[in-house]
């Protein structure tokens, strides 16, 4: 089973590609996924070693755009309702193709946007979800009443506005489908953490009826879904991905204490890896996506434990 790795977890500490495929290399990675903190210079070291390590995806925004500050995923996003941002985010995916198109890459994930929920006297986003479901003892207690009733109205504006959302991001796509078709590149709509996260799962079969055929797929995060299931802003984390699993090109693979978005190394947590191991057996590209705090000792761990469990038959 191949497996990649995000160079978001090494490119902060290494300034040279080369030496980012020496340690992918001897964690026994197959391939990367571009992350988008990946700079010019870097870019340079990646494409020297293709024949060693090809790159199977690009995060959005990659490399990282000139005059950013830094490195993000959601410097400007396809699904806003501002016009110029769609324009500058459409700029800024042109660019990611075109390293996509470089490197040999045959998807680009992206953090689609999301959908407000805030009102003129009255939050009902994740933040202030988050401290209504803290009980008295401050751990989290989901069945918390007020958490319920807060949590049902923000659930009930966020599928009314995310339709509207919908309707302008489809309309998005439209630009951007010409671009792709041309790269020969699938772009990925990421599944983000949070209850204003677009698109969710509604959204997402809507999206993937409407553009059957297109270049266009969904990209299945292990710990943000299961991140949402805690919180109660989605269903379980295998529901979904048994849901939409037909549409997913590709995992991101990193494990979470449930309510926080830990991005650790697989089975370090709480996401059930074993019930995800139906949809990761598909013909999906299998990233794993950790946060530098996790050490190369512990990942390289991962890594075996996860060929392991998901090489084992039922």
């Amino acid at each position: 089973m191949r497996f990649a790795l995000s160079t978001n977890w090494n490119n902060g500490r290494l300034a040279d590609g080369s030496a980012i495929v020496d340690e992918a290399l001897e964690l026994g990675f197959d391939a990367l996924e571009l992350g988008f903190r990946t700079t010019p210079e870097q870019l340079a070291g990646f494409k020297r070693r293709l024949d060693e390590m090809p790159v199977d995806s690009v995060h959005a925004y990659c490399p990282v755009p000139v005059g950013a500050p830094s490195g993000h995923p959601e410097l400007h996003q396809l699904a806003d309702p501002d016009e110029d941002e769609r324009a500058l985010a459409r700029l800024l995916l042109k660019q990611t193709l075109r390293c996509a198109q470089e490197v040999g890459a045959r998807v680009v994930v992206t953090h689609a946007g999301y959908v407000r929920l805030d009102g003129w006297f009255v939050n009902r986003g994740s933040d202030a979800l988050k401290v209504l479901i803290l009980g008295k003892d401050g751990q989290p207690e989901p069945q918390n009443p007020r958490h319920v009733k807060f949590l049902a109205k923000a659930r009930a504006r966020r599928n009314v506005r995310g339709v509207k959302l919908r309707d302008t991001f489809r309309r998005e796509l439209d630009l951007v489908l010409p671009d792709l078709e041309k790269a020969g590149v699938t772009l990925a709509l990421e599944n983000l953490p949070s209850l204003e996260g677009f698109p969710n799962a509604e959204e997402a079969e809507f999206l993937m009826k409407d553009l059957a055929g297109a270049p266009v797929k969904l990209w299945f995060d292990t710990g943000h879904a299961r991140v949402r299931e805690c919180h109660g802003w989605s269903e379980s984390a295998t529901d979904i991905a048994t849901r939409v699993g037909d549409h997913v090109c590709g995992l991101h693979l990193n494990d979470v204490m449930d309510y926080q978005d830990d991005h650790r190394q697989p089975g370090w947590g709480k996401v059930d890896f074993a019930a995800l191991a139906p949809l990761a057996r598909r013909d999906v590209l299998r990233v794993f996506e950790p946060h530098r705090p996790v050490s190369f000792e512990d990942l390289k761990s991962s890594v075996t434990w996860m060929r392991k469990l998901w090489s084992a038959r039922p």
